[in-house]
């Protein structure tokens, strides 16, 4: 088992003193969240939660994960980057490309790109990106990512992209494996299909095992096979027997937000490098 470090709602300040103990203390990898804005007021509701709202306050800290990940790269060695989730379908596929190669590249290919569609309108409006049609966009992007990052001339005719014959250089150094997020029928068959890992959302450990029995199902219809990362947050796992049911269930990664355990919701540094530290001292090394 895996255990992946999730920065939600922290201070993009403390990410640099973070980011080394982590990589020193056995962490696999720290994952960021994505949102551009916070409009005031939502016309689509949140769909995690029972009334709509959101998880975070106003004026929470909301990085450019290929920025923050570009510079914790610098000051890490064998910490790898993820997503929990990159909207995809929000942004130009060049744009995204050009960032995550270059990404790939400054780390050594410490990457892992985890996408989802987004849930929401609002942000795809001021992005000016079609919010109805981000599922079978993201499709068509995902194959122009992995023709870009080729460094080879290319060329693209979809339904919504198109381009005549192009090359984007310089390449990453290896191939990047894409992960897929979202616990909907459509984003669970686009994860076995089209992807090389699931990643949940906030869920029971009996609910991720579902989801994931469906999704191995669907991998076997697609005539999909090798190895396939799921990245898991559990509601109802915080101990080592907990994980290790996930992990014989098939659950490769944890998310987790360890100073939760020691700290409760906290925003201070010294007591998110306790719990960076303690966790991995109780139920990292122990695990390994």
């Amino acid at each position: 088992m895996k255990f992946v470090l999730s920065t939600s709602f922290s201070s993009v300040a403390d990410l640099t003193a973070l980011a080394p103990v982590a990589d020193d203390t056995g962490w696999h990898a720290m994952s960021f969240s994505d949102h551009v804005v916070h409009p005031q007021e939502i016309s689509t509701p949140y769909p995690y939660t029972e009334d709509g709202s959101r998880r975070w306050p106003a004026f929470t800290d909301w990085p450019d994960p290929w920025v923050v990940i570009g510079a914790l790269a610098a000051i890490t060695t064998r910490l790898r980057f993820t997503n929990n989730i990159f909207v995809l379908p929000m942004r130009n596929p060049f744009l995204v490309a050009k960032a995550i190669s270059t990404a790939a590249l400054i780390s050594n290919n410490r990457v892992t790109p985890a996408f989802g569609v987004g849930w929401s309108e609002d942000e795809f409006g001021l992005m000016q990106q079609e919010f109805r049609s981000r599922g079978r966009r993201m499709d068509e992007m995902l194959e122009i990512l992995r023709l870009l990052w080729s460094g080879e001339w290319v060329e693209f005719q979809g339904e919504y992209y198109q381009f005549p014959p192009l090359e984007m250089n310089p390449p990453p150094p290896g191939r990047i494996p894409i992960w897929i997020g979202g616990i909907s029928e459509p984003a669970m068959k686009r994860a076995a299909r089209l992807a090389d890992g699931w990643v949940t959302d906030l869920q029971t450990s009996a609910e991720i095992i579902n989801c994931l029995g469906r999704i191995l199902a669907w991998r076997s219809d697609y005539g999909r096979q090798g190895e396939f990362d799921v990245m898991a947050t559990p509601s109802d796992a915080w101990d080592i027997d907990g994980y290790r049911r996930l992990q014989d269930a098939g659950v490769t990664h944890i998310l987790t937000m360890p100073w939760a355990f020691y700290h409760g919701d906290t925003d201070q540094l010294e007591h998110k490098l306790d719990g960076v530290r303690r966790f991995a001292d109780e139920v990292i090394a122990p695990m390994a």
